[in-house]
């Protein structure tokens, strides 16, 4: 699969969405951040990489849909919030009207049902992680006829403090490039077989994630190891490059359906470096029904050796 274009795009898109991620990030976030209706934080950042990205993407596929977290409903509303974005984003495009901010950020709503081909996308990935100091990614997939054929996570923290670009293309395997350095080196999941010697690794909020469940699931499984919790999905690059041997999700809300953005970007990079990505029943992910993981209840990631052994678990 030549995807030699969509993967130099991305990741430009992505490591300038990084930059003003890292610029925003290095000030005083106080007065630009604001809850959206679930309570979750949304900040300026949030709505500049979505704007970088989606720019970059319309740039060079202009008929490609994008579907994306954020919107404008917000910004409209905010005026204050509207003028930092705007200070931001003249350091990255020049010129760029509030107007023409707008457009491109509205252009992310789209549904992604019955298109070939369209690209998802989560600007940042963790907002909590990144206002607290703690893991974050910038994650972006692109999905043709119905499969996750690239996926691109940017970690600015991981796997170390000069962070990682982590990509996954569609049967060419997976990589991650050093982002102080531009190293680049292909990473594979570990080769752990025995379950109790696994590194388990969920979200830090426990509002994201069913802590109790996950812990007995464990304790089932005789895994004494203490949990890696880290933000986004950045765990799904521990998987891949073998920090972790399994990553296990199950909503606190059974009514909570999961964000395709979520998910998507770092599930074919698991997959290309070797692992196995399914919800609680063993089905693969569905991407082909909106904006949510309607058709899939729980998410189970592990290094591929230990994926029945768990599921066995969980029914």
């Amino acid at each position: 699969m030549n995807l030699i274009k969509e993967l130099e795009v991305g990741q430009r898109a992505v490591q300038a969405a990084l930059e003003l991620c890292c610029r925003v990030g290095k000030n005083n976030l106080k007065g630009r951040t604001i809850s959206k209706q679930d309570r979750s934080p949304v900040t300026i950042a949030d709505f500049g990489s979505q704007i970088l990205i989606t720019k970059e993407l319309n740039k060079a596929y202009p008929d490609d849909p994008i579907i994306a977290e954020e919107d404008t409903d917000l910004l409209k509303k905010n005026n204050s919030l509207c003028q930092q974005l705007m200070k931001q984003l003249d350091l990255s495009i020049p010129g760029l009207t509030r107007a023409q901010a707008l457009e491109i950020l509205a252009f992310g709503s789209k549904s992604g049902q019955s298109v070939e081909r369209f690209w998802v996308l989560d600007p940042i990935d963790g907002t909590k992680g990144f206002l607290n100091g703690r893991q974050y990614a910038v994650a972006l997939g692109l999905i043709e006829n119905n499969q996750v054929v690239l996926g691109i996570l940017g970690c600015p923290h991981f796997p170390d403090e000069q962070g990682g670009l982590f990509y996954g293309v569609k049967g060419q395997g997976s990589f991650v490039k050093n982002l102080g350095s531009n190293v680049c080196r292909k990473i594979a999941v570990d080769g752990i077989e025995n379950i109790k010697q696994a590194c388990f690794c969920e979200s830090v909020e426990s509002a994201h994630a069913a802590h109790d469940f996950h812990s007995q699931v464990c304790k089932d499984l005789g895994i004494s190891t203490p949990p890696y919790r880290i933000d986004s999905q950045v765990k799904y690059a521990a998987v891949a490059s073998g920090v972790a041997s399994i990553y296990l999700r199950r909503p606190k809300d059974e009514h909570y359906q999961e964000k395709i953005w979520d998910h998507a970007p770092g599930a074919i990079i698991v997959e290309e470096a070797g692992g196995c990505v399914s919800d609680f029943s063993g089905r693969p992910l569905d991407f082909t029904k909106g904006r949510k993981l309607k058709q899939n209840c729980g998410i189970l990631v592990t290094n591929g050796f230990l994926h029945q052994t768990i599921l066995q678990k969980l029914f």
